[in-house]
């Protein structure tokens, strides 16, 4: 595992930004754009991939550390700085509860989406079995595939 791997789990890990990015290595004092910062992120086969040097982690490591704990002087709650990047996300999903309730519906009334293999893109429900159709005769009905069968070309299976 090189200096890139961790990089890019740690950034998917606490769900930070490019611009996130770019602002805890200013606070260490360390200065990159957003362009060097995206060359760090590329696969290994692109043309614009660059190594990770260990000064660069060096640095990101230092100035997490004082964006999740904050200074001596100024403590913060790492937990709360996590839920802060998280914010975005979580305050659409408030918003689309809200909506659902100012029209009447609860979150458990939705309909699921389930994807078909009999009619491919289209959106196919489940249905719910009807009070007269319990009898112990009958068989289950045949459950529908929510995800496709996936080839992997990364030698994985």
């Amino acid at each position: 595992m090189n200096n890139n791997d961790i990089f890019k789990k740690l950034r998917v890990a606490l769900q930070l930004r490019d611009d996130q990015i770019v602002e805890i290595l200013e606070l260490v004092d360390f200065r990159i754009s957003k362009a060097e910062l995206g060359a760090f992120f590329r696969t290994e086969d692109n043309p614009n991939f660059m190594e990770c040097g260990d000064q660069v982690l060096r640095n990101f490591l230092n100035g997490l550390v004082i964006h999740l704990r904050g200074t001596k002087e100024n403590p913060k709650n790492p937990m709360m700085v996590i839920k802060s990047h998280t914010a975005s996300g979580g305050e659409k999903i408030e918003n689309r509860e809200k909506n659902l309730e100012a029209r009447g519906k609860k979150q458990e009334e939705r309909k699921p989406f389930v994807k078909s293999a009999s009619t491919g893109s289209k959106p196919a429900f489940k249905k719910k079995p009807t009070a007269t159709s319990k009898s112990k005769d009958k068989k289950p009905e045949k459950k529908i595939e929510v995800v496709e069968k996936v080839k992997y070309k990364n030698g994985k299976k």
